[in-house]
Parts: structure tokens; C-alpha cells; sequence
């Protein structure tokens, strides 16, 4: 020290002579003034280096024992004189044999003894500013040090736990050679810190963690990996940022990380899909330079790879940058530990941490490759699993992930399983994940390599236990999927297996319930016909349809209400439109099983009811080729007629009205010629007639209306024995409980009386009529105005056939004062009739 430096030094001394003794006063005022004073006097005035070195060294205990003053004031600008002479001085490292115990008797101890949260702050400030200019020289004081850090990080005041970790980085940074030896003592108070609330200081935990790590042996790393990991899901970016640079350091720089590559490399993946472009930057940068020294390192071990391996693998995602050499074998090589982990997390009971599970793994197969191919039971479980829950960016995630596994995969390996757990689905409550899988995975397979292997879908997929077996919405959804993902992969090679896949879209929309589903299918029927280059569904239709009535009559035996070849024959045949009338000869034996009075009442039913609709129309479906009416006398009497017959019970009365309708539709439709029907009147009316007696309101509706119809197509046709058994019959029903019913037997008694020709003759049939005019003329009298005005009607067409009786019949009514109104009516068009008309029958 030079002459002029001491001389200074001491002059300086002798002028805070007094006001040092002014320190060890009672009162609180003067030991104030006193250290402002000596603030003033030295480093306020920035004297030489030399000078304040020596100073310092004079000032330095009382300026210490301030800083355990009772006054706040007086502690604070002890503190404040203490940092400014520490960062001045060139030689501070002297200080700190007094300095470091004081510091840890203030902020190392259990008990805070330090009450003011600014005060501790500036105490950890100096404290980080001795680090910084002592460096190396702290060796000695390692104890004090990790005491006074585990205390503050902890500390109540969030400023204080970030200067404390600023502290640490540094600390590490200047002592690596020491700093190993206790950083384990930081890791517990570091982890009750990192989830504090505010982010500002989440952020600076991460970063002190990471140095930590960074320069301890390494042990520690599975105590705060799962920290860090619930850190990713920081609603703050920086944080999620800081996380992924601590772990991108640790990939690169770390002694010890190729032990725990396969903890790490899902941390720094999962950031490269950040909603956060910035953070996604960070990771990819950070994963490349991690990839790239990895390939450094161990450039003997893949020589072989880096030197051919360079082309991507076909159909490999056009958005996506392929991952350097380096990055796909480091989770290659690490893929067995990561699967097990991803196949727990995706089940979490948490959302995000699904949620980043399932991105995740797309990016590790993107990485893998081929390579999964040996890992593709445990991946398509996790698929299963991943694919039922209930948030749609995990099942997103997750159908990406299993698209690449086809783009990936050979179809021969990932059919041979997947095929088995699509036939035999591991969860009965959830049996469509495996189909959901499929289409995925077969989404991302490419043409050529699917071809050969379409038969073996095809047949897998038209199975009754996988079309059949479950009736749930999202199951025939992905019963659909799967059959759009071959029309739309294999185009036209469809047509090899076209008959199964038609098959399986009439399943599924003969179980759907869902219109729009329904829908669905049948646009995929339009383009499964439009991929082999026919004109229309119907054409699709023709060339499938012997053998799907084939498909059907395998299993007609043991068809019930329950069975859903009930409601693929109504798909078939409402579908195929004019087609089904060329395939007549083959449908009927399938009716006939289907439809015997032994067979489930209900399918019957449901049965009867489809084929009114077709014969209604029959021109355009059953008879379209004219087929039909060749074999219709064989659907009467072998299948109409049977369920026509009485059994007693309600549901036996239901399957009898839906056979009348259908008896309805064929009469009305023209399935059935009038010389045809002729030849089987006997049998036929006898059936109708007895179908008059029913219970079912709508049953004798149907059934008058049945003999309305029959009456107009052969009723001058009928012998007059056979109209003799209609009419009383007819007449019985105008004193039914339904007006609508008394009014179409009305109809049909008119129809009747239109009937008789020449071969009837009234004067042997008097009896008959007379009877017939004298129970219409007792509705003359009938309440209802309506009935009144057909029943008159009836009479004066009635009036033709045999005046005379009529006018014999009305005038005794008449006397009776019963109807006088209607029979003057009617007595009047009798007399206006011409003479001879008595003595013969109207044609």
C-alpha cells in the first residue's frame, strides 16, 4: 500500500473516529446519524480502491454489528455500506471470515431473526454479490453457504426466493469442484418452491434446479423429474419455457444424462408441441443439437445408418420435418422405457397430463419408425385405451399416433393383431376401440402394401361377431370408418371384396338408429358402386344380389323378432329398387321360411309391413320383370293365407292384421292378375270374410276394403252362390263401433250390387235381395246423416236389379211412418225406371 494511500486511509479513520464511537450509544438516533455519517464519508465519496480496502478492513466489525441493530433504519444502511464497500474494494475476499457468520447467524438460521422482508432481501443481495466477486475464495464457508440458501428459498418473501436462486447459479457456476459436494441439501427446499404462485418465481426455481443438477453427482434427478414434468403444464409460457431449457441443458451438458435420456427425452418432446410457437422453436432447436452430439459421440456405433439410411419412409407426413439421425435412434434405443410410461400417463385422471401424453406419442413414433414395429402390442393397447376417453383431443391425438403406426408398419404385422382384437375386443363395455384403431391405422397405410391383404379385412369385418354382435352407435360408426378408409385407400381394388363390404354397410344400416349414420352408409354404398365404375347403387345391387339372398337363407331358420337379417332383407330389398323383381324366384323361399304361422309373431309383422310397401308399388320392386305374378298364387296360399287363419290372443290378431294389409297391397298394387285371383276366390274370401269378425278395429277395415277391392276386379266374375256369402256378411258391419268401418262396407255392398250380371237371377235370388233391401232400409233410419244419404244411394242402385221388390219393401216401410222422406226419394226413382228394366239384371 503506498505512503499517500495509508496517509488517506488514516485521515479518513481519524474523521469516523467519533462517529464509530457513537455506534455503541444507547440511543437508537445517534447510532443512526452515525452510520449515515460514515456512509457519507466513505463510499459516498468513492475513494481509491487502496484506501477503501483499508478502511473497510477498520469499518467492517462495527458495520457488522449494526446490522443486528434493533432500529430498521440503522440495519438497512449497515447493509447498504457493507454491499457498497464489498463491491468496491479490490480485495473483498478479506472480508469474509466476519462477513459469512454473520450473514448465516442472520439468514441460516432456523428461526428468522432478520423480521423485514426488504432487509433480508438486501441481505441476499449482498450475500449473491460476495459470490460474484469472491468466486473460488468461498471454498472455506460451503456450510454457511447451503445453510443460509436452504433457508432462503424458502423464505416468505417472494423476492427473497428468487435472489436466492440467482445466488445458487452463480454459486454453482464459481465452485463446481465444491459445490457438488452439498448441492443435494437444495434439492427438498427448491421442490416446495417450484410450485409457488407467483410465475416470476416458479421461473428462477427451475433455472437454480437445473444448476443444481447440473453440478451434483446426478443422484437427485428422479426427485425433481416429476416436478418438472407438472411444470409443462404452467399456464405460463415462460415457465414451460424455462423448463424446456433446463432439460435441453441437461441432455447436452450433463455428466451423467445418458443414464437418464429415457426421463428426459419425453420432457423435451412434449415442449416441441407447445401451443406456444416460441417454446416449440426452443425444444426443436434444443432436440437437434441434442440429436446432433449424440450422432457425434457415437458416430462409430451407426455408421452403417448414417451412411444408408437416409431416405424417408414412404407415405412418411409432408408437414412434418424428418428428425435427424441422432434424435431417431436416441428414442429408438430408449422406446421400450418410454412406452410403459406413456401407457400409464394416458390414463391419468387428469385432462392436460392425457392430453400431452397422447401428442407425445406421435411425436416418439414419428421418431421411431419402423423401429415400432416391436413395440406394437403395448402401443395398440395404449391406443384402446386412449381412444375411449372421454376428451376429443386425446382421442385426436391418439388416431394420429395410430395412423403413423400404419405408415410405419407392415399391414401383414400390425393385421395379425389388430384383426384378432377386432374379433374378440379385450372390453365388452367398449368393444369399438379396436375398429376405431383400425381405421386409423389403415388410414395411414398406402395402396399397394393394402392390397393384398383387403380379402382378409373384408372377410374379418363381415363376420357376425364383429358386423352383428353390438348395436351401439359409435360402434357402427367405426364399423363405417373402417369400410370409408378401404373405399377411399384402395379405390377401385374394392372391387375384389365389394360383395362383404356391401354386406357390412347393410348391417350397419339395418342396427343404426341414427338417421345421419344411416345416411352415411348408404353414401358409402353410392361410392362403393361408383369406385367400380357401375352407374348406380341398383347396378351394385345386381350383381351382389343372388348372393346376398343367399347370405339371408343360410340363417332364415333361426331368424326372430331380435335377429338383424330381418332388417338387412328390408335394406336389400327397399334398396335395390326394380332389381329385387329379377331375383323373385330366389326371395320366395326366403318369405315362405321366414313367414309360417309357427315362426316369431313380431319379425312376421315387421316382415308383412315391408312387403305392403313393395307391393303397393309393384310395377317398380317385386314385379318390375313381370316374375312376381308367376309365383303370386304360391305367395297366397303358401304365405298369406296360412297367417290368415284365427288363433286366439292379441299379438296372433296383430300378425293377421299385417297380413290383410299385405293382402291389401297385392290387390291394390297389381301383383296378382283378376284370373288369378278368381281361380282362388274360394279360399280367399273365406279368409277375408272371417277377417271381418275381428277384434282389431283396423283388422276389419282392412278386411273390408280387401273384399271392396276383389269385388272390383272379379265381381262380374263371381258365381252368384259365391256373392250370396258376401253380403250379409257386409251387412253385419253397419252396426260396427267404427264409422270409418260401416262406411267402406257401405262402399262395398255398392260394389255388390255392381257386380250382379245377367247370371243372376233376381226372381230365384229374391230371397236374398229382400233380405239385403230390408236391412238397408232399417239405415235409412240411422243417426248418422251420412250414412242416411250412401245408404240411399245403394237403394237406388239396388233399384235395378229388382224394382218391384224394392218398391214392395220401401212402401211397407213407409206405411210404418218410419223414413217417409227417403222412400217418397226412392219410390220416385222406381217409378222413373223403365218398365222392362224389372225383367232383367243390369250387365
Amino acid at each position: 500500500m503506498a505512503a499517500g494511500d495509508e496517509h488517506a486511509a488514516s485521515e479518513v479513520l481519524r474523521g469516523l473516529a467519533r462517529h464509530l464511537n457513537c455506534l455503541n450509544e444507547d440511543n437508537k438516533a445517534t447510532r443512526k446519524r452515525a452510520l449515515e455519517l460514515i456512509k457519507r464519508e466513505t463510499v459516498d465519496k468513492k475513494l481509491s480502491g487502496a484506501v477503501q480496502q483499508e478502511v473497510f478492513s477498520a469499518l467492517l466489525k462495527p458495520l457488522l454489528k449494526c446490522v443486528s441493530d434493533p432500529m430498521e433504519r440503522s440495519r438497512e444502511t449497515a447493509i447498504t455500506t457493507i454491499t457498497e464497500f464489498i463491491r468496491c474494494v479490490p480485495k473483498p475476499e478479506e472480508s469474509l471470515p466476519y462477513l459469512m457468520p454473520c450473514l448465516a447467524q442472520r439468514l441460516g438460521e432456523k428461526e428468522i431473526h432478520e423480521p423485514s422482508e426488504e432487509l433480508r432481501l438486501s441481505a441476499s443481495e449482498m450475500l449473491t454479490l460476495t459470490v460474484e466477486v469472491c468466486g473460488t475464495q468461498l471454498a472455506p464457508y460451503l456450510s454457511e453457504m447451503f445453510n443460509i440458501l436452504q433457508r432462503t428459498i424458502v423464505d416468505p418473501f417472494p423476492d427473497v426466493k428468487r435472489e436466492s436462486c440467482k445466488c445458487i447459479i452463480i454459486f454453482a457456476k464459481c465452485l463446481p469442484e465444491h459445490f457438488h459436494m452439498q448441492a443435494e441439501s437444495l434439492i427438498k427446499p427448491l421442490m416446495q418452491t417450484i410450485a409457488h404462485q407467483h410465475s416470476r418465481v416458479r421461473v428462477p426455481v427451475i433455472e437454480a434446479t437445473g444448476a443444481v443438477i447440473q453440478q451434483s453427482s446426478g443422484k437427485n434427478v428422479d426427485d425433481v423429474i416429476s416436478h418438472l414434468a407438472q411444470r409443462l403444464f404452467d399456464d405460463s409460457p415462460q415457465v414451460r419455457k424455462a423448463v424446456t431449457v433446463v432439460v435441453g441443458d441437461w441432455l447436452l451438458h450433463m455428466r451423467d444424462r445418458y443414464s437418464y435420456f429415457h426421463k428426459l427425452i419425453p420432457l423435451l418432446l412434449s415442449s416441441i408441441t407447445d401451443e406456444i410457437p416460441e417454446i416449440r422453436l426452443v425444444a426443436a432447436d434444443l432436440w437437434r443439437q441434442v440429436g446432433a452430439q449424440w450422432e457425434k459421440e457415437n458416430e462409430d456405433d451407426i455408421k452403417d445408418k448414417m451412411d444408408f439410411l437416409l431416405t424417408a419412409p414412404p407415405l412418411y407426413p409432408p408437414e412434418v420435418e424428418r428428425p435427424g439421425l441422432g434424435c431417431r435412434e436416441l428414442v429408438v434405443r430408449n422406446l421400450g422405457r418410454l412406452v410403459p410410461a406413456i401407457t400409464h400417463d394416458v390414463t391419468d385422471w387428469l385432462v392436460p397430463t392425457r392430453v400431452r401424453t397422447s401428442q407425445l406419442l406421435s411425436v416418439l413414433l414419428l421418431h421411431a419408425e419402423d423401429h415400432s414395429t416391436q413395440h406394437l402390442q403395448p402401443l395398440l393397447a395404449t391406443l384402446y385405451h386412449a381412444c375411449t376417453d372421454s376428451e376429443k383431443d386425446v382421442v385426436s391425438n391418439c388416431l394420429s399416433a395410430a395412423k403413423l403406426l400404419g405408415t410405419f408398419v407392415p399391414p401383414a404385422v400390425f393385421l395379425k393383431l389388430l384383426l384378432d382384437h377386432v374379433t374378440t375386443p379385450s372390453s365388452s363395455a367398449l368393444p369399438w376401440a379396436p375398429l376405431m384403431v383400425l381405421a386409423a391405422v389403415l388410414g395411414g397405410c398406402s395402396k399397394p402394401l393394402l392390397k393384398p391383404h383387403l380379402q382378409q379385412i373384408a372377410d374379418t369385418l363381415v363376420q357376425p361377431d364383429v358386423c352383428q354382435e353390438y348395436q351401439q352407435v359409435m360402434y357402427l360408426e367405426q364399423l363405417l370408418a373402417c369400410v370409408d378408409v378401404l373405399l377411399c385407400q384402395c379405390e377401385s381394388d374394392c372391387g375384389s371384396v365389394s360383395l362383404q363390404l356391401l354386406q357390412v354397410l347393410v348391417n350397419v344400416q339395418s342396427l343404426s338408429t341414427e338417421p345421419q349414420l344411416s345416411e352415411k352408409a348408404l353414401e358409402c354404398v353410392q361410392c362403393l358402386s361408383k369406385v367400380q365404375g357401375l352407374d348406380s347403387v341398383m347396378e351394385l345391387y345386381r350383381q351382389h344380389m343372388g348372393q346376398l339372398l343367399d347370405w339371408l337363407s343360410a340363417s332364415v331358420s333361426i331368424w326372430s323378432s331380435y335377429s338383424p337379417q330381418r332388417l338387412q332383407l328390408h335394406i336389400i330389398v327397399i334398396q335395390s329398387g326394380p332389381v329385387i323383381g329379377e331375383f323373385v324366384s330366389q326371395l320366395m323361399p326366403l318369405l315362405r321360411g321366414c313367414l309360417q304361422p309357427d315362426r316369431d309373431p313380431e319379425m312376421r309383422m315387421t316382415i308383412f309391413t315391408m312387403l305392403a310397401k313393395l307391393l303397393l308399388d309393384a310395377g317398380n320392386t317385386l314385379d318390375s320383370q313381370g316374375h312376381f305374378r308367376n309365383e303370386s298364387e304360391v305367395f297366397l296360399c303358401d304365405i298369406l293365407l296360412p297367417n290368415l287363419v284365427w288363433h286366439a290372443g292379441r299379438t296372433a290378431a296383430a300378425v293377421r292384421t299385417s297380413a290383410i294389409s299385405c293382402l291389401l297391397a297385392l290387390l291394390h298394387g297389381g301383383g296378382i292378375t283378376p284370373g288369378q285371383l278368381l281361380c282362388m276366390e274360394e279360399k280367399l274370401t273365406s279368409q277375408v270374410l272371417s277377417a271381418l269378425e275381428e277384434d282389431s278395429q283396423m283388422g276389419r277395415l282392412l278386411a273390408c276394403r280387401s273384399l271392396s277391392t276383389i269385388l272390383r276386379l272379379i265381381g262380374s266374375s263371381l258365381h252368384p252362390e259365391a256373392l250370396n256369402k258376401l253380403y250379409p256378411e257386409l251387412l253385419k258391419r253397419l252396426d260396427d263401433s267404427s264409422e270409418e268401418v260401416r262406411s267402406v262396407a257401405l262402399q262395398a255392398l255398392g260394389l255388390w250390387l255392381s257386380s250382379l250380371t245377367k247370371d243372376y237371377n233376381p226372381e230365384l235370388c229374391a230371397p236374398h235381395l229382400q233380405f239385403l233391401f230390408q236391412q238397408l232400409l232399417l239405415h235409412l233410419d240411422d243417426p248418422d246423416s251420412s250414412v242416411q244419404d250412401q245408404v240411399l244411394e245403394i237403394l237406388k242402385k239396388g233399384s235395378s236389379v229388382h224394382p218391384s221388390l224394392l218398391q214392395r219393401e220401401v212402401e211397407a216401410v213407409r206405411d210404418k211412418q218410419r223414413s217417409p222422406l227417403y222412400c217418397n226419394q226412392l219410390l220416385q226413382h222406381i217409378s222413373s225406371l223403365p218398365t222392362e228394366t224389372s225383367a232383367d239384371c243390369p250387365e
